[in-house]
């Protein structure tokens, strides 16, 4: 099943790759571009759009999966009810019954989930468009995420989290936790590369939980985002050609933090007492941008702000401020994230707790290691930019 899923990484990168390099032609034609002024850092006018090529990169092979799936399925339904089938025919279905197991939780047996989060996503999607042509305020992005997730978590029993709490905690908690991690990607994207890049990053470390444990519609969903942050990045690495906007970082936040509710983060035939420390794999893997969300989100509070109010204190901004180059800056919080996702990898395999906390405590010191590195004076309050 990994050719199958590298398959589907690499044509989500070659759509992705194509569709973010005839959007940098078509956005300056439209007038679709991000211009300087005081709350930008960069000179010069930038097309926007990236965001377009993720999602068609992610939407397009995802909705033609599923309805290729749900067609084999019934051509294959079809053959059986003909009589006895040819020996080809046979073999056919022999086929079709091995692809049905290994896709144990997949396409098939996922298909509403799939649609219904395809569904919020071009929601969230034109949401980031209409915000990208004209800010639409704060606060109605909130909603609609909140709106979003909780179609999800309510629709889908499979989509909660701590279970154990109780049904309403439980729906609760979930979608306060993707409403989270997608608000802290699209506070990322304040530099060139960075939520991307580190949503890539964050991708694969899960990626390769969900092939190592088996979980194939999560393995397929995450190459298919994988492939297209790729393609996009190659364009928007610094110096960045082109930006994703918000119709991209709130889709790129919004599908991790589905995902990462509906991977169980068990290896295969494991309980849940033989490895509970599991479920904390997914924040280990999101320290960096959710400590970088609680942060700046408490500075702006501190200083009587609404936390979605843009400014500077972002931790990529602190290290700029501290003489690094804004590649430098970004590339040394992949580096980071990417120290905080192999130990999360390691996690559901670990034999005693002790090994456990272990891992933690490696996760704070990274934590440690950034809250010391942006000690740096606060910008002034007329020096805002970004998410």
């Amino acid at each position: 099943m990994i050719l199958p899923i590298l398959c589907l990484a690499g044509a989500s990168l070659v759509i992705s790759f194509l569709a973010t390099w005839f959007i940098i032609h078509l956005a300056p034609r439209i007038g679709f571009v991000d211009k300087p002024g005081h709350r930008k850092i960069h000179a010069a006018p930038k097309p926007l759009g990236g965001g377009v090529a993720i999602v068609i990169a992610l939407a397009l092979p995802m909705f033609g999966a599923i309805v290729a799936f749900n067609y084999y399925e019934r051509a294959a339904y079809v053959v059986t009810m003909r009589g006895a089938p040819t020996h080809a025919e046979a073999q056919a279905l022999v086929t079709a019954d091995e692809l049905q197991r290994a896709l144990h939780g997949g396409v098939l047996r996922q298909t509403p989930l799939a649609l219904t989060l395809l569904a919020a996503t071009l929601v969230l999607h034109i949401l980031g468009l209409f915000d990208d042509f004209r800010a639409l305020g704060p606060y109605v992005k909130l909603v609609v995420q909140l709106v979003a997730a909780s179609v999800l978590v309510v629709s889908f029993r499979e989509m909660r989290i701590l279970t154990t709490l109780g049904k309403m905690p439980s729906i609760a908690l979930t979608i306060l936790w993707i409403v989270a991690v997608t608000n802290a990607f699209n506070f990322l994207d304040n530099m060139d590369g960075l939520s991307a890049g580190v949503a890539a990053v964050c991708t694969t470390a899960f990626l390769i939980t969900a092939v190592v444990i088996q979980q194939w519609f999560v393995a397929a969903t995450l190459a298919l985002l994988l492939g297209a942050l790729l393609g996009f990045l190659y364009w928007n690495f610094p110096p960045a050609r082109i930006f994703m906007g918000d119709s991209g970082s709130l889709v790129i936040g919004f599908v991790l933090g589905v995902l990462t509710v509906r991977t169980t983060y068990l290896p295969k035939d494991e309980d849940f007492a033989a490895g509970w420390y599991s479920v904390f794999a997914p924040l280990i893997v999101l320290a960096v941008p959710l400590y970088d969300l609680i942060v700046v989100s408490m500075i702006r509070i501190s200083r009587g702000k609404s936390p979605f109010v843009g400014d500077t204190n972002h931790f990529s901004h602190r290290l700029v401020a501290r003489g690094m180059s804004r590649r430098t800056a970004v590339l040394t919080l992949y580096l980071l994230t990417a120290a905080t996702s192999v130990a999360a990898i390691l996690l559901p395999y670990v034999t005693s707790t002790f090994a456990a906390m272990l891992i933690f405590a490696q996760t704070l010191l990274v934590l440690g290691v950034v809250a010391l590195l942006e000690q740096h004076p606060l910008p002034s309050a007329h020096l805002e930019d970004g998410k």
